[in-house]
């Protein structure tokens, strides 16, 4: 969730517009064999098959099934960069120009609801979804490049934020457990999608969430009471 200085990626011209399309629609189907299913499960003549080209074209492509696996968590990694960049560049800009907590927190509400957009509205939230909580739950072939690319650093931001917001009431570990369950909130929430959507009749859910977790971020702003402080004494 940090900001990202790369432009986002655009369909190639000319000659090469065809390649990108069965590149992209390889990535389609590997997401949606892969999420469900998980690495071990797919094959790759299953994959081409449902990307509707030869086995040789996965392989020209991505050299191997784990080079495919590999480029779907770049993609997901490049799908969060893009959807999350704005509010992450409106945050940092706002770190960096020292604005009080309060700006800082609406910053950081802004960028809840943007990760909170991508998670729960986008139309290929589930098997993306899916995908991702494989590799949290079993370390698979692609934690280490989530890790690096995404969990990581969109912690470390958002820990970052959630401190700055308190007014230096948290120590760095406070602020980053609290950032990390802010955002396991929403990422778990798209994972049990089927299940909260069948518990959860409200077609705005996504808004209820947005201003739950805006209520959390107000609460690190504001300062404690005096009768609060008196008891926590």
């Amino acid at each position: 969730m940090k900001p990202s200085t790369q432009p986002p990626l655009r369909p190639s011209e000319g000659g090469y517009a065809k390649g990108e399309q069965t590149r992209a629609r390889l990535l389609e189907a590997a997401l949606d064999c892969f999420g469900p299913d998980g690495f071990e499960r797919v094959t790759t003549r299953q994959i081409a098959t449902r990307a509707g080209v030869n086995l040789p074209a996965l392989t020209y492509y991505f050299g191997s099934k784990e080079g495919l696996y590999l480029a779907c968590a770049q993609h997901i990694a490049g799908q969060y960069s893009q959807a999350l960049n704005p509010a992450a560049v409106e945050a940092q800009a706002a770190l960096d120009a020292g604005l009080p907590p309060a700006v800082i927190g609406e910053r950081l509400k802004g960028l809840m609801a943007a990760l909170a957009g991508f998670l729960l509205a986008s139309s290929d939230a589930v098997n993306r979804n899916l995908f991702i909580q494989r590799e949290m739950a079993n370390r698979g072939p692609a934690f280490d490049q989530l890790y690096d690319r995404l969990w990581g650093p969109g912690i470390e931001f958002a820990a970052v934020l959630v401190e700055r917001a308190a007014g230096g009431r948290l120590t760095p570990t406070e602020a980053g457990v609290r950032a990390a369950l802010m955002i396991a909130s929403l990422a778990g929430f798209g994972e049990g999608r089927a299940v909260i959507e069948r518990a959860i009749s409200k077609s705005d859910r996504i808004d209820y969430a947005i201003a739950a977790l805006n209520e959390q971020i107000d609460a690190l702003v504001r300062p404690p009471s005096a009768t609060q402080a008196a008891g926590d004494r």
